[in-house]
Order: C-alpha cells, then sequence, then structure tokens
C-alpha cells in the first residue's frame, strides 16, 4: 500500500547544527541533541547527509543518531562503496542517494539517474535486501523519474532549488512555472509508479514552503537550511513547530 498522508510530513535537516559545531572544532552544539529535540517539537524524521568530505555530519553522529531516534533517520549520501559499506551497517530506516561535489556549497542539483541506471540498481537492491528503503533526489523531469523507477527506487526526493531561487529572486513568472514543473512531476511518478513515494525539498522556507506543501501526493519535505536560520532567532523547537504551521 501507497504511504499518503492528507498534509506532508516534515523531515529535519541537522547538518548545519554540525556546521556550526565544525566551525571551532569542539563537541557543541550536538546533533543528536539536536536530532532528539526536533522530534520533539513535533519532527516526523530527521535527515543527516554525510559527505565524502565529513564537512559537517561525522560518522560517530550518524551512529548516535542512528540508535537513539523515535522516528524515522534518512541517511543522505553519495552512491559510492564507502557509503555503501557504513549504510549496511547503520540500516537507517531510509537512504537518500544525491549527488556530491567537494567544491559546491550545498547539493546544486538533482542526481542523473538515467545515466547511472547499471551502477545504481544493484547498489539500491543491495539497501533494499538490508532492510533499507532508498530515495533517489532527482530534479522534477520525467526522464530522471522514469530512470529511478527502473533503478527500483521506494522514493524520490524532488529537487526544489529551482523554485526556491525563482522565489529570492522575486520572479514570480519564472517561481510559477517552476510549481507548475514539480507538480506536473509529481503527477507522471503517480502515474507511472502509483506505490512510489515522493518527496520534496531544498531552499525551503516558511515563506515558499505553502505552494509545495498544497501539491497533493507529496508525501515529506526535507528542511533543513531555513529551519535552523530560524532557530538561531526563535530556537529550535519553535522553529520545528513553525515550519509546520506554514506547511499546513
Amino acid at each position: 500500500m501507497t504511504e499518503t498522508s492528507k498534509r506532508p510530513l516534515l523531515g529535519v535537516n541537522i547538518d548545519h547544527v554540525a556546521t556550526l559545531r565544525q566551525a571551532r572544532g569542539v563537541d557543541y552544539p550536538s546533533p543528536l541533541a539536536a536530532a532528539l529535540l526536533c522530534e520533539q517539537a513535533g519532527a516526523d524524521g530527521i535527515t543527516i547527509h554525510l559527505r565524502e568530505d565529513r564537512r559537517h555530519i561525522q560518522d560517530a553522529d550518524v551512529y548516535a543518531i542512528a540508535k537513539q531516534l523515535t522516528t524515522r533517520l534518512n541517511l543522505e549520501m553519495a552512491a559510492t562503496e564507502e557509503m555503501l559499506a557504513i549504510a549496511l551497517e547503520v540500516q537507517p530506516y531510509w537512504v537518500c542517494l544525491v549527488p556530491e561535489k567537494r567544491e559546491e556549497l550545498t547539493t546544486e542539483g538533482g542526481l542523473n539517474v538515467a545515466a547511472q541506471v547499471e551502477w545504481l540498481t544493484p547498489y539500491i537492491k543491495q539497501l533494499a535486501d538490508a532492510g533499507t528503503k532508498v530515495s533517489l533526489f532527482i530534479d522534477p523531469d520525467d526522464t530522471q523519474i522514469q530512470a529511478a523507477i527502473d533503478c527500483g527506487a521506494h522514493a524520490i526526493e524532488l529537487h526544489t532549488g529551482a523554485y526556491a531561487e525563482c522565489g529570492l529572486a522575486k520572479d514570480t513568472a519564472a517561481e510559477a512555472e517552476e510549481l507548475e514543473r514539480i507538480r506536473n512531476a509529481v503527477r507522471f511518478a503517480k502515474t507511472q509508479a502509483p506505490d512510489l513515494i515522493v518527496n520534496a525539498g531544498h531552499g525551503l522556507t516558511r515563506d515558499n514552503v505553502g505552494a509545495i506543501a498544497d501539491i497533493q501526493d507529496i508525501y515529506e519535505l526535507n528542511i533543513g537550511h531555513a529551519l535552523i536560520a530560524d532557530a538561531v532567532f526563535v530556537g529550535l523547537a519553535e522553529a520545528v513547530k513553525r515550519m509546520k504551521a506554514a506547511m499546513q
């Protein structure tokens, strides 16, 4: 049966709690404490990205958070052998495969699944056989969606960065076009594979999340940077609550 929800769930990405910690090379603030606080405030899941360069989340964070979460851990990672070994040991509820470049500030676009079907299909199967569900972070593009389905992914996460950037640029026409592109992508995905879970994320804020949350058949939104930024002023628990309210 397809996982459904009247309104999308909220997955909170806590990477930038670790970014703050790594800036000083100390042991605080604790990503684990942040994850547990977000859960208590109403987050439906926790997302962390273990990057190749370990710029924020560290291996020890992954193991500690996986052990103590009461909701669901979504481990974002590149599709490498190193990350596969870690995921098979940790066995998070979700793995989300993302593109990764060392020089980028943040993930700049979706994974080119169509060019990697031969590699990704057995990669996903290994994770699935171990009991982990796999999502692919992709652009809202029919070719990439079909490739994700062909690879055996349990879910896709549609990259909403272009939509968010148009809003920041005050380009309402382009923002509307990107929103429609996302709507069409969700529609195509559910038509091609009704049981496929469709998530979305990247660049979402309390100001722009409402239109995305209104799209039928989006299961979960993963939000990090804007929520952690809000937390600087209102506290982490309140930031989670305000984001959930904005999604309603």
